[in-house]
């Protein structure tokens, strides 16, 4: 599915060749995120990111930078998450040099000015604040907040206001050198290409480039007693946002594909328990589905809704309903219908260049350890009804329930006596 090289300053460089396809992906992983900082630098990832599209000696303006990419028809971006920072741009194959040379003319060269850092401090305020008058975002980062306390996973990527405000220049050079090291970086490519072609440009570009003395590591969640199980803010708005989660399981677990799949039952797609119950039987919500996460050392199961507030009540009771359900035996056609879903839904992702490039990073820069399509299938197919039953009791424990809601509610509504499964 791939090769890999790594290059002596420690810089992975790693290809998917897709003979059959006209475009080219290429993702820079830096193996850093919002988990990774302390309360007073929250948002600090993400200021840097933001920062690396303003501009570098050669392209002064983020405008000249995005042009390049922009006037041979290609994407680029960027995008920072609790575990790591992503720079990727997709683009005809024909253009693939370009891509390399806008992507480490921004890792190398970037100007950091002092003019660009207060106007991109105003923009991610802006952007924050965006965010925390969007219910959907709002209640997201509420659940956040129960699921886990006092750590940075339960923080905004983005940050505060205020700790925004109180980033300096100094600080967030600081943090780009600690962490923006080829040893702490994955390059991805996925299209039509040769890996020994990539790997010398790449080399060409980036093989001097000094390695880092140190790979510090992100704060840990250390898990702890429930401090507050239920977030509610009272919103003038037309429809109440509701969050349900559970505590899930980590990365490196090998159970997460049989809750992956146990999710899928529960969530995804049309035909889902949740759908199929909440909105076409009690017509309580138009858009209702659940999803996992999976950090390097914790995870979750959350269900998001839309309700109307007199609604309320009966929704979440009826969600529950839902979770409880789930741990009873499952039948046998269901746990096929949900494994020939994750499958079908597997095999489309293969065929996007984009997506195979950030499936092989991004295994890479959090694991060091890189699943194929076919592997994650076998997985799945191993799956048994024990299996699933097991983890349904084990995971869906009434005690563990959070819940967060925005909406036209006070925020003393007694709704924690619901949460029971």
């Amino acid at each position: 599915m791939y090769q890999k090289t790594t290059l002596p300053n420690g810089l992975r460089i790693l290809t998917s060749n897709m003979p059959a396809v006209r475009s080219v992906s290429v993702n820079f992983f830096v193996s850093v995120g919002s988990r990774y900082e302390t309360e007073k630098q929250a948002g600090i990832s993400h200021f840097v990111e933001h920062m690396l599209f303003k501009g570098t000696e050669k392209h002064p303006t983020g405008a000249e930078l995005c042009s390049i990419i922009e006037g041979v028809g290609g994407i680029f971006n960027g995008g920072t998450d609790k575990e790591l920072t992503l720079y990727w741009t997709k683009v005809a194959r024909d253009h693939m040099g370009l891509a390399f040379d806008v992507i480490c003319d921004l890792l190398l060269n970037s100007r950091f000015t002092i003019e660009d850092f207060e106007k991109e401090r105003q923009v991610i305020i802006e952007e924050i604040s965006m965010a925390k008058d969007t219910p959907s975002q709002r209640v997201t980062m509420l659940i956040d907040e129960l699921l886990w306390p006092n750590n940075p996973l339960g923080r905004d990527v983005a940050g505060t206001r205020a700790s925004v405000t109180k980033i300096t220049r100094e600080q967030l050079m600081d943090y780009f050198n600690l962490y923006y090291r080829p040893s702490n970086i994955v390059v991805a490519v996925a299209g039509n290409v040769v890996h020994e072609e990539v790997t010398a440009t790449i080399t060409e570009k980036l093989g001097k480039w000094l390695p880092g003395e140190t790979h510090p590591t992100f704060i840990p969640w250390k898990g702890g007693p429930i401090k507050k199980r239920v977030a509610i803010e009272k919103r003038d708005t037309e429809q109440t946002q509701v969050s349900l989660a559970l505590p899930g399981i980590s990365t490196n677990d090998p159970r997460r594909f049989t809750l992956d799949l146990l999710n899928v039952i529960l969530g995804e797609g049309m035909s889902s328990r949740l759908f199929t119950q909440i909105r076409d039987k009690l017509g309580l919500a138009y858009s209702i589905n659940s999803y996992t996460e999976h950090f390097l050392d914790t995870g979750a199961v959350e269900v998001s809704a839309g309700v109307d507030v007199k609604n309320l009540r009966v929704a979440i009771t009826a969600i529950l309903e839902e979770l409880r359900k789930l741990k009873e035996p499952l039948p046998e056609a269901e746990i096929h219908k949900a494994k020939e879903l994750s499958k079908g839904r597997l095999a489309l992702r293969t065929e996007d260049t984009r997506t195979v490039a950030g499936w092989i990073g991004g295994q890479e820069v959090l694991t060091d350890k890189i699943l194929s399509f076919d592997d994650v299938i076998s997985s799945l197919e191993k799956v048994t009804q024990d299996d699933l039953h097991q983890l349904a009791n084990d995971l869906l424990v009434g005690d563990n329930l959070r819940l967060a809601v925005v909406g036209p509610i006070s925020p003393d509504e007694p709704l924690e006596d619901l949460l029971k499964i």
